[in-house]
């Protein structure tokens, strides 16, 4: 009786060594590819969590992992524009210093496919963009026409001036045209933004040839005072940087994209601080609302993507993720983080608005995508079915044909018997 106990009791032991030794072959010490809970990978997973999260492309693939805030109407996901290069159409870029902007804008005049190719010499900075046929512009920016409206021209002061900059390029005999003009910008996180503003002021950056236009005129030495005296801002600090009151690194994103006109343009007097950081805003997030297109420095495929899908224009060479930046490696305490993050309040609020916005920009197009391949795919099945049916009836009348072919010979036979029969 003992023995029998023994071994039964031998049976469940084995089979538990088995499975342990069986799961330590499986699931190595150290290894994450057997982790549960929490579901961050599933049992016995080919590959390691860790592994297949470093290959995949960080700016294709990862998805926006953020909670909705704004109620966006398919109007405003709808983005596609039947730009007409060889008509009126006219594409204006509003670069805003330390986005990408410098990179994109090379873009436009180096690398889209076009049946007349913008003519970018050597040793020049500003190439020639015409239109098919015609010795005028099809774009706006400081590699084609250059800063016609001022260095870094706003929303403010290109609105008010591009129009009247493309009449004068326009020849003196020749009608005027109605031109429709397409804004588009870039926009990049605003702490990163910032930083990298920071660094480049540094190495002696000022933008001091900026004009400033609001409503006809350029703020008063008072209105937009120097954070500096001498003739830059060589080896600033950051403190230094960020304790400066008019520092117009302060909140650009959403400054560049606003209506100055609405605040008063750069009198801080005439109006309450809230009332004026909330009026920028809402202005800054309407316009942008109504741009052609806007995209983000974080997400270079999926901005060329919407691009191409919003103008039908296409980039010869796919766009290229650098986030080996300035700022990227300038490593600030959560404090001094936290302090960029209140002196750009109102950027960080557009930046959260911007990036929710493009996301499902980027999900409607690729729900469009997605919906025309199934209707290109119905259609070719129908063509398909039709062809098919269009055949069997063919093949149908041919058997029809040859049978009263073969009727009509055997009655001709018949009959031709017949009168021999008779003649006999």
């Amino acid at each position: 009786m003992d023995d029998r106990s023994n071994k039964l009791l031998l049976v469940p032991v084995l089979t538990v060594l088995f499975v342990m030794i069986g799961y330590q072959y499986i699931c190595p010490a150290g290894s994450t590819s057997c982790r549960f809970g929490n579901g961050e990978s599933f049992p016995f997973s080919k590959y390691p969590a860790d592994v297949k999260r470093e290959s995949q492309d960080p700016d294709e693939d990862a998805p926006f992992r953020f909670p909705s805030k704004f109620n966006f109407t398919s109007e405003d996901l709808y983005r596609h524009v039947d730009f007409d290069i060889k008509g009126n159409d006219v594409i204006v870029f509003l670069h805003i210093q330390k986005t990408g902007g410098t990179t994109f804008g090379r873009h436009l005049v180096r690398n889209i496919h076009l049946e007349r190719p913008c003519d970018c010499r050597s040793g020049q900075k500003k190439c020639t963009c015409h239109r098919p046929g015609k010795a005028e512009s099809w774009l706006f920016s400081r590699f084609s026409t250059g800063w016609s409206c001022g260095l870094h021209a706003d929303w403010t002061e290109l609105t008010s001036c591009v129009p009247a900059v493309m009449n004068k390029k326009q020849k003196k005999d020749a009608p005027l045209n109605r031109r429709n003009f397409y804004y588009i910008t870039l926009l990049r996180d605003p702490v990163s933004r910032y930083l990298s503003e920071w660094k480049h002021v540094q190495r002696g950056a000022t933008w001091k040839t900026a004009l400033h236009m609001c409503d006809g005129r350029p703020p008063t030495p008072d209105e937009l005072p120097a954070c500096y005296s001498s003739e830059d801002w060589t080896g600033v600090s950051l403190e230094e940087f960020m304790t400066c009151p008019s520092n117009l690194a302060n909140n650009r994103q959403t400054r560049m994209l606003a209506d100055l006109s609405l605040v008063g343009c750069y009198n801080l007097s005439s109006m309450s601080e809230e009332r004026r950081a909330e009026l920028l805003l809402s202005s800054a997030k309407r316009n942008l609302l109504r741009m052609a297109f806007f995209g983000l420095t974080e997400f270079q495929r999926k901005t060329q993507f919407l691009f191409e899908r919003t103008f039908g224009l296409h980039f010869i060479n796919a766009f290229t993720q650098i986030n080996g930046t300035r700022a990227a490696g300038v490593t600030v305490g959560t404090s001094t983080r936290r302090r960029i993050e209140e002196l750009n309040a109102l950027d960080m609020q557009l930046y959260e608005y911007a990036r929710e916005l493009f996301s499902r920009r980027v999900q409607y197009c690729h729900h469009q995508e997605r919906q025309e391949e199934r209707e290109r795919k119905r259609q070719q099945r129908r063509r398909m079915k039709e062809q098919k049916a269009s055949q069997i009836q063919q093949q149908e009348d041919d058997e029809r044909k040859d049978a009263e072919q073969e009727n009509t010979e055997l009655t001709v036979v018949t009959e031709d018997y017949s009168s021999q029969v008779v003649r006999w």
